[in-house]
């Protein structure tokens, strides 16, 4: 784990009184301090392990990170409306076929106090 900090100084002209600064770095997400390999390795682990975010928050804590639920889920919300153009432009590009192939999945959902039935719906 690392943390980069960026310091942005602000530079001022005497002779004409402005005030430039250096532009701030891109961040995946707006106002956000998760760069984009965090962001990956959560959503991977969510979507690709089926981690859910509470045992990941828990892994993060033993290794020394304080990462709480509620910030990894914001995190993954944001990354879900940053990627809404791609999912977008791949549900056009699949629905424009001429055949299409769907299939239904259901998938334990953790749920209080027991487990609920999800689907997953896949189109090929």
């Amino acid at each position: 784990w690392k943390v980069i900090q960026t310091v942005r100084e602000k530079f001022t002209c005497r002779e004409c009184e402005k005030i430039s600064q250096p532009p701030a770095p891109f961040h995946v997400t707006p106002r956000g301090f998760a760069g984009p390999n965090l962001l990956a390795m959560v959503l991977f682990e969510k979507f690709a392990q089926h981690q859910p975010l509470n045992r990941q928050s828990e892994r993060y804590a033993r290794e020394g990170v304080d990462l709480s639920l509620s910030t990894l889920a914001d995190q993954v919300g944001a990354c879900a409306v940053a990627l809404k153009p791609v999912h977008g432009l791949i549900e056009a590009y699949v629905l424009a076929a001429d055949r299409l192939h769907a299939d239904d999945t259901t998938v334990p959902i953790l749920a209080k106090g027991k487990t609920d039935t999800g689907r997953i719906w896949t189109y090929v």
